[in-house]
């Protein structure tokens, strides 16, 4: 080894340690040297650091996290190890979680390779077989090979293909095989990009068309960047080959500037050249923008286009129109055109419901009792819809009889879990990602449908005494029978939380609600915009709300302090529900999006909370705003022992009172 080598090490002991100390959790845990060397190795695995990777590996043999530190070691060499030498790094450790998460990227590696023989011999032994990639390399090969028809395989194919967020070549591959045998329809390529570029994704646009001809690749990058240039271009008739390109273009103005689409699709040449699947795409993207945009005319736009050419996505924006604008006929019409699998979502049953409540088709008595049985079938005490429904039919949301007690036996067994001992202390030393990832392996993939419901309830109680918070309620939740209140919801620093709740008047329930879907009460969780601790506060909020409650010798680093996290983050909670007249609905959509954005969308009709909350423009807002007020009435519940109620809390939402003060300042 170098001198430099040498160096380089002793930097990051140093680094690590300081990491470590920083990182303890549980009581009683304290940090070893190969702890050290494990933090070490994930520096030098970000580097890509094979050399260093090499030297400390031996020095972690017999710690629980060799597994990882293996992982770590022999992905870093994926690109220049033969399969004798990545068959051997798999052998270590049999059945692990890192042993198959191993085998899915040198299966990745393999299929981008073409190196069938040894793709096709590691297949077999790939556990968690859920990465579309690999599964579309397969598929492929399994066509080739003859084991299934083509004709079979292209649906599979083209399911998964839709279904990549990015670029690939692992589908798009399988793709371009079977659009060369003509197996697959060139319109799943046009659909890919169709999807692609409504979202502003050009790069899977342009491999997509790419596919039916290279040449039609750059014409896409020229419309995802200038699309009305590219319209104005297209005076003359349009060709057979280019139709879809228009459509292309239209789907991407439609996205950037709706009014702008909605006039040029009515210009007497698209209406003439593009078919009704065509024009009824464009316009249910020029609906969706209108309807996010709150604007009045997104159902007359919805109404020119066909609801059984449009997608599910613009289907619900039709559905959140048409709830803001009270037309019961055009929610049912939208809800009915959408796939069965979205069709069974809570969000549709309900607002299905709903609808033949109102309609009352075709008459009163049929339309109460088949609106009674859609609410019925998803009626719970969890969840914003389920809630909903659960009220619908007269009944309040209390705490659920508690499931049988968990036995020694099985709390023993949990705790003896290998993999879930590995997640914990992955957790413990700071490596938070890698043991979630592990953790959600052996409770749901390791064995096949994963952990019993048992299982999952002593699993989700070992992380629970462990103050692992997010793994015992993520874990918790997978059980829909045998429900545990107090592991799902349960009340971390609950004296702390509770007394500064009481002091400035607000609802304990309310600020845990929040706390729950901000953080889950992970206290060093910090967001990839930079919101951090407990209640998850922006730095300049942190530092305007400290000075607003006269917290003068703030500095940034106190934000991850427990009782300055609670103090700061319920503070500024408390001036969000006070500027908003109290509404908890709106002062949780500000707290995730900023107080200017719910004051901009609540601007319209009176609305019931649940229809403002469903029209939030944001998915994140949308479901964080149904989220925090469904968790809520479930810690007011087993707070007060009392029966609760949802709706209660959510009342109405409408524009600022005549007079009303706006707290201007607030970040």
């Amino acid at each position: 080894m170098t001198l430099r080598s040498v160096r380089y090490l002793k930097t990051l002991r140093g680094f690590a340690a300081i990491m470590a100390l920083l990182c303890l959790t549980g009581p009683g845990w304290a940090q070893t040297s190969g702890d050290t060397t494990l933090l070490e190795m994930r520096e030098a695995f970000r580097r890509g650091n094979t050399t260093t990777l090499a030297t400390l590996l031996p020095q972690v043999r017999g710690h629980v996290l060799e597994p990882l530190a293996g992982y770590w070691e022999a992905r870093s060499r994926l690109d220049t190890a033969t399969p004798e030498q990545m068959r051997a790094a798999l052998a270590r450790h049999p059945g692990s979680y890192w042993e198959d998460r191993l085998r899915n990227d040198w299966l990745l590696h393999l299929g981008k390779q073409r190196d069938w023989t040894n793709f096709a011999a590691e297949l077999p032994r790939f556990r968690m077989n859920d990465d579309r990639q690999v599964q579309c390399y397969a598929l492929l090969l399994d066509a080739v090979n003859l084991r299934t028809p083509a004709a079979e395989v292209a649906p599979q194919v083209q399911q998964r293909w839709l279904q990549q967020r990015d670029a690939d070549d692992g589908c798009s591959t399988a793709a371009q095989a079977l659009l060369d045998s003509g197996h697959l329809k060139p319109a799943a390529a046009w659909e890919r990009a169709r999807l692609a570029i409504e979202v502003g994704r050009t790069r899977v646009a342009t491999q997509a068309v790419g596919l039916l001809d290279p040449d039609w690749a750059i014409t896409v990058e020229s419309i995802a960047k200038d699309p009305a240039k590219y319209l104005d271009e297209k005076i003359t008739a349009i060709r057979p080959r280019t139709k879809e390109l228009v459509t292309l273009a239209m789907i991407r103005l439609a996205s950037q500037d709706p009014d702008a689409a909605a006039q040029e699709m009515d210009r007497t040449r698209w209406k003439a050249q593009l078919t009704q699947e065509e024009r009824s795409w464009v316009w249910g993207v020029i609906g969706k923008r209108s309807a996010q945009r709150l604007q009045d005319n997104a159902l007359n736009h919805f109404a020119n286009g066909q609801p059984r050419f449009m997608t599910d996505d613009h289907l619900a924006w039709k559905a959140r129109a048409a709830l803001r604008a009270g037309a019961w006929g055009h929610v049912q019409e939208a809800v009915a055109a959408m796939s069965p699998e979205q069709q069974r979502e809570p969000v549709w049953v309900y607002w299905k419901a709903r609808a033949i409540e109102s309609l009352r088709q075709p008459d009163a008595v049929q339309a109460v009792a088949q609106a009674r049985e859609l609410f019925a079938s998803i009626a719970s005490v969890q969840g914003f819809y389920e809630q909903l429904a659960l009220e619908q039919l007269g009944r309040s949301i209390t705490v659920p009889p508690p499931t049988a007690p968990l036995t020694p036996q099985e709390i023993a067994e949990a705790r003896n879990d290998v993999a879930l001992q590995r997640a914990l202390a992955a957790i413990r030393l700071g490596l938070r990602s890698e043991g979630v990832r592990e953790w959600n392996y052996e409770v749901a993939l390791h064995t096949p449908g994963g952990m019993t419901e048992r299982e999952l309830l002593a699993a989700a109680h070992l992380a629970c005494q462990n103050e692992v918070w997010d793994r015992c309620i993520n874990t918790s939740e997978r059980t829909p029978q045998a429900r545990d209140h107090a592991q799902r919801f349960p009340m971390p620093h609950q004296a702390a939380v509770v007394r500064r709740a009481n002091q400035i008047g607000l609802d304990p329930a309310y600020v845990y609600g929040l706390i729950r879907q901000e953080s889950r009460f992970v206290m060093d969780a910090r967001s990839g915009v930079g919101a951090s601790g407990l209640m998850q506060v922006m730095p300049a909020t942190a530092r305007w709300t400290a000075r607003k409650i006269g917290l003068t010798e703030f500095r940034p680093h106190q934000i991850t302090e427990l009782d300055t996290n609670i103090a700061i983050g319920t503070a500024y909670l408390k001036l969000a529900l006070d500027d908003f007249e109290g509404s908890l609905p709106m002062a949780a959509a500000a707290y995730n999006a900023g107080p200017n954005r719910p004051r901009a969308w609540r601007n319209g009709p009176v609305l019931a909370a649940e229809i403002w909350a469903e029209n939030i423009p944001f998915d994140e807002t949308r479901d964080y705003v149904q989220r925090v007020l469904s968790n809520t009435v479930n810690y007011a519940a087993l707070i007060s022992g009392q029966p609760q109620s949802l709706r209660a809390r959510l009342g109405e939402v409408g524009p600022l009172p005549v007079n009303a003060a706006i707290n201007r300042d607030l970040p």
